[in-house]
């Protein structure tokens, strides 16, 4: 009878390859190993490519984002400053002219005020223009004050001190306005109850 095979012997047993070539069983299954960690760290690298290649990504477009930010609301920090000698524009042009030489000078102010505007229309700057008797809106409205009046209804504007502006999308400055708010009814003064008459002591009889 046949004696069974230790391991030691299986391993050391020949194992034809593909080529026809022939190593032992244990440097075979040596191999085998060698070759399944192999594949097991290119399996592990190729997933950390694609997840450095992912970040990469993800990063470049928030920068681009960013940039795209930067350059659409680059103007902001100048309006910041431009925005008094607009309103002294505004303050100018919207005042009576005393004499015919100062009006004409306003047709001269208002051709230059409507270049300049035209001029930050085109970096995306827009008015906000609140009228009398608009309701007020909180989003782009600063009210400094609210005063009693009957000249328009409760929580309208009632008047406008400087106008607001926006930036594509963003608010620059809110419009300054007073709003009106009702008037406190006065209340009739309440009439004070007749005083109980004292009675009189009865009569000695």
């Amino acid at each position: 009878m046949e004696e069974p095979r230790t391991e030691e012997a299986t391993n050391e047993e020949e194992t034809e390859l593909k080529e026809g070539k022939k190593v032992s069983a244990k440097k075979y299954h040596a191999a085998l190993e060698e070759l399944e960690k192999a594949k097991a760290d290119a399996a592990n690298w190729k997933n950390e490519y694609y997840k450095a290649y992912a970040d990469t990504q993800n990063l470049r477009r928030s920068l681009e984002a960013e940039q795209r930010t930067m350059y659409r609301y680059r103007a902001e920090g100048f309006l910041d400053g431009l925005l008094p000698a607009l309103d002294a524009f505004h303050m100018a042009l919207d005042a009576p002219a005393p004499t015919k030489e100062a009006a004409n000078y306003q047709i001269g102010f208002t051709y230059i005020y409507n270049q300049i505007i035209q001029a930050l229309a085109s970096e995306g700057l827009s008015e906000l223009t609140p009228k009398v008797g608009d309701p007020f809106d909180a989003d782009y409205m600063n009210a400094i004050e609210a005063v009693e009046s009957d000249e328009v209804e409760n929580n309208h504007v009632l008047k406008v001190h400087s106008k607001g502006y926006k930036l594509h999308d963003r608010l620059i400055r809110a419009a300054m306005v007073t709003v009106a708010k009702k008037k406190k009814t006065e209340e009739a003064p309440q009439e004070e109850p007749p005083a109980a008459e004292e009675e009189k002591p009865a009569a000695e009889a």
